[in-house]
């Protein structure tokens, strides 16, 4: 099973970034360098203005070390990888799959049923904890609906159908998600989901958090050897990864909202690690997103026993998982995509 290794994201701006051996160096502005070595790492995440050195550039090609590049706000850019590896054969399967309806609606079907089945655990969980909260009998009353869902997504063989079924899950969950919100609630009001861009503090937390499972997952498909841009419950776009953001759907709740609300509820983050631009969007500052992301890298050592395959594993080898799972589905080992359920 696939080693894994640490995200390096650099958030301060005009750091400087360079080869020194076999290592990262990490030039900051005070004149101290912080070196990593090459072979504990597998991405590297650049916030805003970074600039990278091209021996660097090319070290990580030849390391499989994937750079991806944000803007300041979080703003997916781009990102550089080196030779392209994974077997043909199996892409090729990946691309007949997605242009077959029938295939395409299975997998798909399966993934927006773990989706919601994490999202009812995540309100189970949070009624069985709260119960004196006075949104307790509308949580409950969404995971109910939510259920009823899942046995519609069982019966239906439409994709079209599954996305329609997906966004009115969404639209419940949203619904009562201010009720999640335990502390702070003046700074953290939650009316709906907005993007591009928020327009809230809530908003803006999630969206970065989003952010960074998202290059997780393109990770896990690039190691793997799936294209990350060809989806099965997404709309291929260009310039997205559409099979990255389809497996990201079984972990929103579980992973990224869980740790937006672990965030807010235990006041690591306050309405004040937030700033408004001109135009109205609302954006988290650079001291705040340290704080995410290394609460987003501690939830990832954190260790749980895979439901499907029984061992016990780190959360944050999940998302290689269920690349991995997917790829013996489209090979024909596996009847069925089995799609991360959280116990």
């Amino acid at each position: 099973m696939k080693k894994i290794f640490n995200t390096l994201f650099i958030t301060t701006q005009g750091t400087y970034l360079s080869k020194e051996r076999e290592t990262v160096a990490v030039h900051l502005e005070d004149d101290k360098t912080i070196r990593f070595p090459f072979h504990n790492l597998d991405g590297i995440v650049c916030f805003g203005n970074i600039r990278l050195s091209p021996w660097l550039i090319g070290a990580c090609g030849e390391k499989g070390i994937t750079v991806s590049f944000l803007n300041e706000n979080g703003k997916y850019l781009g990102r550089f990888i080196g030779t392209v590896s994974g077997n043909v054969l199996l892409r090729r399967q990946q691309y007949r799959v997605a242009d077959t309806d029938s295939q395409r609606s299975k997998i798909a079907a399966n993934m927006v049923i773990g989706k919601i089945a994490n999202t009812r655990t995540c309100l189970e969980r949070f009624s069985r904890d709260h119960p004196d909260n006075p949104g307790y009998e509308h949580v409950k009353e969404v995971s109910r609906k939510l259920k009823k869902i899942i046995v519609r997504l069982e019966k239906s063989d439409s994709v079209d159908s599954i996305r329609g079924m997906e966004g009115e899950a969404g639209a419940l969950y949203f619904s009562i998600f201010d009720h999640l919100i335990l502390k702070q609630k003046e700074g953290f009001q939650f009316s709906g989901r907005n993007r591009r861009p928020p327009l809230d503090s809530i908003n803006a937390l999630l969206s970065f958090i989003y952010t960074l499972l998202h290059h997780d997952l393109t990770s896990a498909c690039e190691a793997t050897g799936l294209d990350p841009a060809v989806g099965l419950l997404h709309v291929d776009r260009p310039g997205r990864n559409s099979l990255a953001l389809d497996l990201m759907e079984e972990f929103r709740s579980f992973m990224a909202d869980r740790l937006a609300l672990s965030l807010i509820n235990r006041q690591q983050i306050t309405p004040d690690d937030f700033q408004k631009h001109a135009s109205g969007a609302i954006y988290i500052n650079d001291k705040a997103k340290k704080v995410v992301i290394d609460a987003w890298q501690s939830r990832k050592k954190e260790t749980l026993q895979h439901p499907f395959i029984g061992e016990k594993t780190t959360i944050g080898a999940l998302f290689f998982y269920q690349a991995l799972l997917l790829c013996r589905h489209l090979r024909g080992d596996l009847e069925a995509y089995p799609p991360f359920l959280w116990r």
